[in-house]
């Protein structure tokens, strides 16, 4: 199985390196950009076939070690 999983800033966080790049973007001429969110994008692979049992034991992790859950929202995909 594979595991997807994607940490992005809330939405009511202000995110220094979106606008860092947002900013570049338009100093390098490309036009038209109104917001760029910088986030992190993880993929795990796992052995077993225990959908559930991965899915919880990913939640877990996720929460509590890659991501922020002040600061950021995360998603979770298994394949």
């Amino acid at each position: 199985m594979k595991a997807k999983i994607i940490v992005m800033p809330k939405k009511a966080v202000l995110d220094p390196q979106g606008k860092t790049v947002q900013s570049a973007l338009e100093h390098m001429g490309y036009s038209g950009i109104t917001a760029v969110h910088v986030g992190k994008y993880l993929e795990i692979e796992l052995d077993g076939a225990d959908k559930e049992t991965a899915r919880r034991q990913l939640n877990e992790a996720a929460h509590k070690f890659l991501s922020n859950p002040v600061i950021e929202d995360y998603k979770l995909e298994i394949e």
